[in-house]
């Protein structure tokens, strides 16, 4: 990728680029505690963009990318927001940059990407990391990595059409190879934790579905109303912090769907807690196991699941895969599975033979590493 991008620069602009990359994420444990101000834990990996970039003096910026075979050149001023969909996330890393009170000019830029689409690892946080990054460096702005993050997500808010939280950028920025983080949502303080499943005889891969439910509008909003409901019922802002206990106590104060979500939510805070308490003793069963509990919890009480992912964590089960569940919000994409290299060929010849005799496609199989975080190559 690093030629490509290297050659279509020269070929477009001339020599003189410096190349850059963000990675993709995923997340090991914790989905839908992020507004409920619990914590999640991602990691970087080893699939992202790699960008060539070179300065020219002028105000406009000229980009391409080589993957849509496309080209856009705009300025750096509010009314210049480009039409393409892609080039508004490089506009709009520009114009948060500037919000901010750096000063940039324009640039030349090529660059591609091996994040799957649609795979739930966030290509357009990757996008925006790298050139947020890139542009710190090039004019020395001396903006912090969580500031880096933050314009990635204002980005999606201001520019893009997207409400997202902060862990995708996060994890682009921050990622360590051979750790995952566990960020507080609520204090937005973070920590590594050592994740080297290969050093432990095991291999992470995602099992993408190909289905994609939208977990947009009402579905999604009505389960964080469950949410703050219950959490006003506790007498709190979140559900964060909240017991079982507590929960049991209330039940007969609130509906039985809004009991079921908020068990889900409070399980799950708990679960990212055992698995970082695992991974410091390097017991990756422990970690198996809170996978798939919050697998089937996201299926029976949030009801974010759907059949395909749902066979797709029972094939694993059945194939004595360590851990498997959901990534991301649900309705579709991927598992995220921890297997045993010694079942990992078979698990993935079975589970591709039987999720295309059951619904008439290939799952797409997508092996991680994880890996280091935003950077100059």
């Amino acid at each position: 990728m690093r030629n490509r991008v290297s050659e279509k620069f020269a070929e477009i602009y001339g020599e003189g680029a410096i190349l850059f990359a963000s990675p993709g994420r995923i997340n090991l444990i914790g989905e839908h505690t992020d507004y409920n101000g619990g914590f999640v834990f991602p990691g970087a990996v080893d699939k992202g963009i790699v960008a060539a970039i070179r300065l020219n003096g002028t105000d406009k910026v000229r980009a391409f990318a080589l993957d849509l075979n496309d080209y856009a050149e705009f300025g750096l001023a509010e009314e210049d927001k480009p039409s393409q969909g892609w080039a508004c996330y490089i506009f709009g890393v520009c114009r948060e940059i500037q919000k901010r009170g750096g000063v940039i000019g324009g640039f030349d830029t090529v660059f591609a990407g091996d994040v799957p689409l649609g795979a739930g690892m966030s290509s357009s946080a990757a996008l925006e990391s790298t050139f947020a990054f890139a542009l710190n460096h090039l004019y020395n702005l001396g903006i912090d990595k969580f500031e880096l993050a933050r314009i990635g997500q204002s980005t999606e808010h201001n520019y893009c059409g997207v409400n997202c939280g902060i862990m995708d950028q996060f994890a682009s920025v921050h990622g360590k190879a051979g750790h995952l983080m566990r960020l507080d949502c609520l204090s937005m303080e973070f920590t590594y934790f050592p994740f080297d499943p290969t050093k432990h005889g095991y291999r992470l891969l995602l099992v993408n579905s190909r289905v994609k439910h939208e977990l947009v509008g009402s579905p999604y909003n009505d389960r964080r109303a469950s949410c703050e409901r219950v959490a006003a019922v506790l007498g709190q802002e979140f559900l964060r912090g909240a017991t079982m206990a507590q929960l049991e106590a209330v039940k007969d104060q609130i509906s039985e769907e809004d009991y079921m979500r908020a068990r889900y939510v409070i399980g799950e805070e708990q679960r990212v807690l055992d698995v970082c308490e695992a991974l410091e003793r390097d017991d990756y069963e422990t970690v198996g196991k809170r996978m798939y509990e919050t697998h089937w919890g996201m299926s029976r009480d949030y009801e974010v699941s759907c059949e395909e992912l749902d066979f797709l964590a029972t094939v694993a089960e059945e194939c004595g895969v360590t851990g498997s569940r959901i990534m991301g919000g649900g309705f579709g994409g991927c598992t995220i599975n921890l297997v045993k290299e010694e079942l990992y060929d078979n698990f993935v010849a079975t589970v591709t033979e039987r999720f295309e005799q059951k619904y008439g496609h290939k799952p797409e199989i997508y092996p991680v590493v994880i890996s280091d975080g935003s950077r100059l190559l």
